[in-house]
């Protein structure tokens, strides 16, 4: 009985997640005026727009040159993030030195810092370096998403023996070459978790790209953002479109992806 009322519970909590989601779905095949009029109803012969907002709503928005921006800075920022974090989080895991521990705790420290105390500073800062592209914003999200990712790498690499890495140098392998050869693949699962978590935080991200790159390079929530644009001429049906639009891609990587955090997670868990 618990079970079920469990489980009833949860079904209740997954509807109330994935009503917005249908809302905004069902609307993007309707007329401006339905989706303003009766935005709960379901499209009709008279409201039924076809692919006509979609059509005509990404390209209002831009939206596919805002996709090769997206594209560009979600993948690189992944890759970068999760190169040097695990590369850091190895050397201050595998070294012993109390500058090691005090990097550690500031990583941790930088996740529980509020985004909005450096949001002026960084703006600043990213001017100054020329940061403000979408080549300079790879490394601020890197800085963004070390904390983390270097915090789940660590606790990962403490479960994995020391013994193989003593084994690869005693081979000939230089530390290097041993943390590339053998400690990297080694992490698959919790470097999975940390693309995964990255990709769609970035892919998602509205204030980084709107405060350093601004609109010379929009990428799609910033597009989105300027779709809406607060005017009363905006056709929400257009709006909807590219909402559904910038949802897809996100949606699906992770629907594919979802099981290697479980994995991870329950690798960690045992190992430990």
């Amino acid at each position: 009985m618990a079970g079920i009322v469990m489980t009833l519970i949860l079904c209740a909590v997954s509807a109330l997640f994935l009503l917005p989601i249908l809302l905004v779905l069902i609307n993007s095949f309707k007329f401006k005026p339905d989706v303003i009029n009766s935005p709960f109803a379901l499209p009709n012969a008279e409201s039924f727009a076809g692919l006509s907002n979609y059509t005509n709503g990404l390209a209002a928005a831009g939206f596919f040159k805002a996709a090769c921006f997206s594209i560009f800075i979600t993948v690189f920022s992944t890759a970068l993030i999760v190169l040097f974090s695990s590369m850091t989080a190895w050397f201050i895991t595998r070294s012993r030195g109390v500058l090691c521990r005090l990097l550690y705790f500031a990583f941790a420290f930088a996740m529980i810092v509020p985004f909005q105390m450096v949001m002026f500073p960084l703006t600043f800062t990213a001017n100054r370096l020329h940061l403000d592209n979408p080549i300079g914003i790879l490394f601020v999200y890197l800085g963004f998403g070390a904390g983390a990712s270097v915090f789940l790498y660590s606790g990962f690499i403490k479960s994995v023996p020391v013994a193989i890495e003593e084994s690869a140098i005693i081979d000939g392998c230089t530390p290097v070459r041993a943390f590339f050869s053998v400690v990297m693949p080694m992490l698959t699962p919790v470097s999975i978790t940390v693309a995964i978590l990255n990709t769609v935080w970035i892919w998602n991200d509205y204030l980084l790209p709107s405060l350093v790159i601004g609109t010379a390079y929009r990428t799609i929530p910033v597009t989105v953002q300027y779709l809406l644009g607060g005017h009363a001429s905006i056709d929400m049906g257009y709006a909807m479109a590219v909402i559904t639009a910038a949802l897809v891609p996100v949606v699906i990587f992770y629907f594919f992806c979802q099981k290697h955090i479980i994995r991870s997670v329950t690798a960690g868990a045992v190992k430990g």
